[in-house]
């Protein structure tokens, strides 16, 4: 049945070539308006999986709790403190423009010289509490008694070591986005919000005197833009290096340009679909399209070198053309159809941006069957090869297939058992290996950018002269109206957040309790002995009431009294015990009324992801390998091939871990969609080489005839297209962003790993089962073959 269809198929499109190719080119015109619209678009709430538990608590008290979408610009004095004039006039400025810029939340503005920062202190009449910077002081009256003024108050406000550096070389602004804006509800555009905030901020504020340091997502997200646009110039690269080698292979200026071009094409049509579908190009994603334009050259050398072969072997163009399409449109759908799976399977991760790119991924790969499979043999049709090129290739192939004929001894029993063993040996080791592989963050700072970028090393100035660490963690504490006056909540939250704040990796613990024993003890004296939560209501209300409102420690009605935890580090290991400790504390001291909730917070969402991450891995692979699985007996009706194709995919898989693993590569939103793909790609080599093996075979050729056979026809091709998408990708490892210098390190891994198993691997396990399980009857052909 599918023999008729693809031969049907053959017919309609090549009767019909100007017509097929006048479709082609007319949609390709209409989706190249279209993707000239697409435009960078990274958000905050995209990357967050809003069903999860924590996202839940998240989203709920968004408006209450510290958020993790905030913003800090530290102005640091290059040599001396602020405690000038000069120092505290442009920290009164950068508070203005950072107050009145779009995006900022100024509700959460936060500085020496915002009100919401007050100093409380013992004094002969009671408790005293000012503005640190008085409602008297203006940057006019700026003088050495108001700058000493200021200073004692920060001092007595504990804001050394917060707003202040430690060493008083800087003071930091804080401030929460409006994402989207509550007033006009659009989203906010974190590329210009970054870029606005090095016009306005860094650029004006800066000089040879002080040092603007900024950090948060959005500035993190602005600078990964940033650097992702540099892709373009890698593609380039990797563009020329393909070009060269594909003619090197190919010695036709015209097979060179042929797949490449419409490997093109399909990314156009990409990009028009994004556009579409409403979607931006986020920073994090940049590299799909460019994978999926890899896949199509793939499969292209394998389209020019099945035509290739067809004219040496005398067939005109046409006829080339026509033998190549019917011969490669079943391996080669089988090919595309794990690897739309493969992303197909990616809208299951519950995490928007993951869905966007599994959609716009999936339907690249499918365009690549009409590009790669239709159109590029189509064109093909209308080429003419001459005899000296006949020649020329038919010279260089004889010399390629001696090559081949060396490596197809791996099909003899004696190489193939070797081979089969060795096979198994690795994965055995791969698999133990590749345990406890890192998921989640695995270095301080963005781990997307290099240790030596601006941001990662502003992020280092901060953590080093500032007290808190700048990863929150916060736990929401749910309880009844006015708990903050109920001695038994209080004293509850308090155990709570004492035995947090022993946890490994947590540097400090703030909650409602621990500052309300302070001002406890304050009342009377600053007696050490009072620093105890006040049994009775009225001197537990009075001791409450001198938290300053704005620690957001307490909402209105006492119903949340949520737990800061300030963490070393955002890597997976420290959150995760962190979360563990956390859900061993409520499941064995619960209390009646309470519920404590995971979680907010930077560190609670970035938690969140992880565990997203980390428990869709498993499934996603399942369902690629069920989906090759599936497809193999299908189409080859072989148990065997089944197995042949399948163990050293996984072998490659698991080698795949163990790299990540040796090279502290996390397994993150960025990187998963990467790894499903790898396996979609891996066994486009297994689908090429099986299908002719199996054609030889059921010519009545025995199995290592039939491999050497097969491997002269498409392993040069393999091997080639290996070597040529290695070369491409591995100029990515010279990025000015981390994670895709990561990238191209491991697919140029997973490449050659993937090409080094289907040549070697896949024969000798194949070999081996045919003399170990002898086979009783003949075997099926492929479903279509020349």
């Amino acid at each position: 049945m599918l023999t008729s269809l693809v031969l049907g198929l053959e017919r309609f499109f090549f009767r019909h070539r100007l017509a097929t190719l006048g479709v082609l080119a007319l949609v390709t015109l209409v989706m190249a308006g279209f993707a000239a619209q697409l435009r960078m678009s990274a958000g905050f709430d995209k990357q967050l999986p809003q069903q999860h538990e924590f996202i839940k608590t998240f989203n709920q008290y968004r408006d209450v709790l510290f958020g993790a979408n905030r913003i800090i610009v530290v102005l640091h004095a290059k040599h001396g403190d602020i405690w000038n004039k000069e120092a505290l006039t442009k920290l009164n400025d950068l508070t203005q423009t950072l107050f009145f810029m779009p995006g900022i939340d100024r509700r959460t503005v936060t500085s020496l010289w915002t009100p919401n920062t007050r100093a409380v202190q013992i004094t002969e009449e009671g408790m005293k509490a000012e503005d640190v910077v008085g409602g008297d002081v203006t940057v006019a009256t700026l003088n050495d008694q108001a700058i000493a003024g200021i200073r004692e108050r920060t001092l007595i406000g504990g804001f050394v070591g917060s707003l202040v550096a430690n060493d008083y070389s800087g003071a930091m602004v804080l401030a929460e986005l409006a994402d989207p804006d509550p007033q006009t509800g659009q989203r906010l555009n974190y590329l210009e919000f970054s870029q606005r905030l090095e016009d306005e901020v860094r650029a004006k504020y800066g000089d040879d005197q002080y040092e603007v340091q900024i950090i948060g997502f959005a500035k993190q997200m602005g600078d990964i833009g940033a650097g992702a646009t540099s892709v373009m110039g890698f593609f380039a690269l990797a563009f020329l290096l393909t070009v060269l080698a594909v003619y090197w292979y190919t010695r036709s200026w015209a097979l060179t340009f042929l797949p490449l071009c419409c490997s093109l094409v399909s990314v156009v049509w990409q990009f028009g679909t994004i556009t579409l579908l409403g979607f931006g190009l986020d920073p994090l994603a940049i590299l799909v399209p460019f994978l999926v334009f890899a896949i199509g050259v793939s499969h292209g050398v394998q389209q020019v070198n099945f035509i290739s072969k067809e004219v040496c072997a005398g067939a005109d163009g046409m006829t080339a053309a026509r033998r190549s399409f019917s011969g490669l449109l079943i391996p080669g759908t089988l090919a595309l159809i794990t690897a739309f799976v493969g992303f197909a399977t990616l809208v299951l991760v519950p995490i928007p941006m993951i869905r966007e790119l599994a959609i716009t991924a999936s339907v690249g790969v499918a365009y690549k069957i009409v590009t790669n499979l239709i159109m590029l043999p189509v064109l093909a049709s209308y080429f003419r090869f001459d005899q000296a090129y006949v020649t020329r290739v038919d010279r260089l192939r004889r010399g390629r297939d001696g090559a081949m004929l060396k490596l197809g001894r791996i099909a003899e029993t004696r190489n193939a058992a070797i081979g089969a063993v060795l096979c198994l040996v690795l994965l055995v080791a791969a698999v133990w290996q590749s345990q406890g592989r890192h998921v989640g963050h695995v270095l301080p700072g963005a781990p997307e950018l290099h240790i030596d970028s601006r941001y990662n090393k502003d992020v280092e100035s901060v953590v080093s002269h500032f007290g808190l660490g700048l990863d929150l963690f916060t736990v929401a504490v749910e309880t009844p109206q006015n708990s903050c006056y109920q001695h038994e909540v209080m004293a509850y939250i308090d155990r709570l957040t004492w035995y947090l704040a022993n946890v490994p990796g947590v540097l400090s613990a703030q909650s409602l309790p621990v500052l309300t024993k302070l001002t406890a003890s304050g009342v009377n004296e600053g007696n050490p002995k009072w620093v105890a939560l006040p049994a009775d209501e009225l001197s537990l209300g009075e001791a409450v009431r001198q938290v300053p409102e704005g620690l957001r420690l307490y909402n209105a009605d006492c119903s949340l009294l949520p737990i800061n935890l300030y963490l070393a580090d955002h890597k997976a290991s420290t959150l995760k015990t962190v979360v563990e400790a956390v859900q061993q504390y409520r499941a064995e001291h619960p209390m009646v009324g309470v519920n404590v909730r995971l979680a907010s917070g930077n560190a609670g969402v970035q938690a969140a992801t992880n565990e997203i991450v980390e428990s869709s891995e498993l499934p996603m692979m399942l369902y690629v390998y069920l989906t090759i699985v599936l497809l193999v007996f299908l189409v080859y009706r072989d148990w065997r091939a089944m197995v042949a194709c399948c163990l050293p995919l996984t072998l490659a898989t698991f080698l795949g871990y163990c790299f990540m693993k040796a090279l502290d590569i996390g397994l993150t939103v960025a990187t998963l969609p990467v790894m499903v793909l790898a396996v979609g790609i891996g066994v486009d080599y297994a689908f090429y080489i099986y299908n002719r093996l199996q054609l030889h075979l059921a010519e009545g050729l025995d199995i290592a005839s039939a491999f050497k056979l097969a491997l002269r026809e498409v392993g040069v091709a393999t091997i080639f297209t290996a070597i040529t998408l290695s070369i491409g990708v591995a100029t990515w490892s010279f990025s000015a962003l981390k994670f895709q210098a990561d990238m191209g390190l491991l697919l140029t891994f997973m490449f050659m790993v993937n090409m080094l198993m289907a040549i070697t691997l896949l024969p000798a396990i194949a070999v081996m089962l045919d003399v170990l399980i002898p086979r009783r009857g003949p075997v099926c052909a492929p479903l279509v073959a020349h």
